[in-house]
């Protein structure tokens, strides 16, 4: 990585994901810098990290190189507007901001400026994010790289045109959202079926990584690997029978969906 000096604008859940992954990469702490509105949250990654606080937005643009933009959406304005004057085409903002554009980040910078915009999802609070990353007008290809390079110390990183990026945010931003309801489901049948709750959510937890392994590791197609326990008139054929009476393929088709088209309102 050729950043020497990476700055956090706003230190939330996944800020501190990423922080964490870096210093585990092997970066120094005190190439790390934070300017978080709340100082009890700021004392806190400072004495857990040994991280370095700005004194604010401005100070912190002033010593980094990369710029990682991670506040809401509704504040970006005023979050471009506290640093913008520091803010030169030597750095790269890196925005995690769900549904805004490089375009409009772009507007609010100085003519020329590098941007990226990120979609992480939260498994990267554990290293196993699922990341998506496009470079904005002025960005090079080796700037993207370099980027990305950030976002590998928290799970896998795709490069995609942001054209995609709003079915991106319903899929892997949102989708793990929606796994945790398939899980709390399928522990709720098993509690149903007569086991007790830790039990049923031990065998759900682990029924659904190693599912999602199996696909990741054996390359087939999931159907495929459906029909591979479907035997027949089996239990299995039975429960699918269930699951495709309610309809939950296009449900789960229709939740992706709704989640995307809100990205594009946000």
């Amino acid at each position: 990585m050729n950043f020497k000096r990476i700055g956090f604008i706003g230190a939330g859940a996944m800020g501190e994901a990423i922080i964490k992954g870096l210093l585990t990469k092997g970066i120094n702490p005190e190439n790390i810098w934070i300017s978080e509105k709340s100082q009890e949250r700021s004392d806190y990654l400072h004495k857990e990290y040994g991280i370095v606080r700005a004194k604010d937005n401005e100070d912190l643009v002033d010593h980094s190189e990369a710029i990682l933009l991670a506040v809401k959406p509704q504040n970006l304005t005023a979050a471009v507007e506290s640093f913008v004057t520091s803010f030169n085409n030597e750095k790269i903002l890196v925005s995690i901001l769900a549904g805004v554009t490089t375009a409009k980040i772009e507007a609010l910078l100085p003519v020329g400026s590098n941007v990226v915009r990120v979609m992480p999802n939260t498994p990267a609070l554990i290293g196993e994010g699922t990341t998506v990353m496009t470079g904005g007008t002025n960005t090079t290809d080796i700037q993207l790289q370099e980027v990305l390079t950030i976002f590998e110390a928290v799970g896998r990183v795709n490069v995609l045109p942001e054209t995609m990026f709003n079915a991106v945010t319903g899929l892997s931003g949102s989708g793990p959202a929606f796994v945790y309801l398939m899980i709390e489901a399928l522990a709720d049948g098993g509690v149903l079926a007569g086991l007790s709750r830790d039990i049923a959510y031990m065998l759900a937890v682990d029924t659904v990584k190693g599912a999602a392994l199996m696909v990741q590791e054996t390359k087939k197609h999931p159907g495929q690997l459906k029909d591979m326990v479907t035997s027949p008139a089996g239990t299995t054929i039975y429960g699918l029978l269930q699951m495709e009476k309610a309809g939950l393929r296009g449900t789960l088709m229709e939740t992706v969906l709704a989640a995307a088209k809100r990205a594009e309102q946000l």
